[in-house]
């Protein structure tokens, strides 16, 4: 059996046994026919929230976070109408920060940031660089009961308006990325993340891919989250082509378990006995992008 596993850019030809089981892949799901139009209903009609446009009126400043470059956003789509929105209810250019999440993960600048997303938004609007390592850059926020010191990117707390971009799909330690995850471990110090990602947590059996309930890796960042404050969040599903299958914007909690709801519909497959030897990937660029997503 030949197969092409997705790996970096152009995919990776094994060939295995002709009694391999599979390839697995996730279900079908319709992509979107046109993702702008429902980008901009679900800017107008939120989950669980006002419009972004009224959530803008009378706010000076605002922070859209962004994934950093480990993750296929669609940010070229996501962000410009969000920007218009923003800029038509009276918040100055100069007032708005696009904040790139990179958790504990190096910079994304020059040719990577403009792939992330767009020349015209690198040339026109501030984007800057969550820098985990630097607490300087962070506000505390307190200690949850759980133990873990709350240090959030001071630029996202000090914004009027607080938004939130991102991706969901399975999560090895999370159960679903997206959501609240953009703000832990996405802008979060290495105070934060060092104590949410110890083993008091890691090793919990609950803390595993595509469990929610009773996680204590999810519920943890979410209530950091929570902490920080989010006012609207755009999320997104993809399908093996990164291509939108699904797309939510609003309430933080509320918007990304709706989408959360669709995804696991579609990712989980089942095998009918137990495999000796499984052979996968990280799922391609830019998921394979740097030795630490190779987890």
């Amino acid at each position: 059996m030949n197969v092409t596993l997705d790996y970096g850019r152009t995919g990776l030809p094994v060939t295995l046994p002709d009694r391999t089981v599979g390839p697995l892949a996730i279900k079908d799901a319709i992509p979107l026919a046109d993702p702008e139009k429902a980008l901009l209903d679900a800017l107008a009609n939120p989950i669980g929230t006002k419009p972004l446009s009224e959530l803008a009126k009378g706010k000076k400043s605002a922070c859209i976070v962004i994934c950093d470059i480990t993750r296929p956003v669609p940010n070229k789509l996501i962000l410009p109408p969000m920007l218009r929105t923003l800029e038509a209810a009276g918040i100055p250019r100069k007032e708005i920060c696009i904040l790139n999440a990179t958790g504990l993960h190096r910079p994304n600048e020059g040719a990577e940031m403009i792939e992330m997303v767009g020349e015209e938004i690198v040339k026109n609007y501030r984007i800057e660089n969550h820098h985990g390592k630097v607490r300087d850059e962070h506000t505390y926020l307190g200690t949850t009961d759980n133990g873990v010191p709350a240090w959030i990117d001071t630029r996202y707390i000090q914004a009027d308006l607080k938004i939130t971009t991102g991706l969901i799909e399975p999560h090895l330690m999370a159960g679903y990325s997206g959501g609240r995850k953009v703000i832990c471990p996405g802008i979060a110090a290495l105070e934060t993340v060092k104590v949410w990602h110890g083993p008091k947590f890691l090793e919990h059996p609950m803390a595993d891919c595509g469990i929610v309930k009773g996680n204590p890796v999810h519920e943890e960042n979410t209530r950091i989250a929570q902490m920080a404050g989010c006012d609207f969040i755009v999320n997104v599903c993809i399908d093996g082509k990164r291509r939108i299958t699904w797309l939510g914007a609003g309430h933080m909690i509320q918007a990304w378990e709706a989408g959360v709801q669709f995804c696991q519909d579609i990712v989980k497959v089942g095998v009918a006995t137990p495999m000796d030897v499984v052979v996968t990937s990280c799922a391609g660029y830019p998921l394979d992008t740097t030795w630490y997503q190779a987890v």
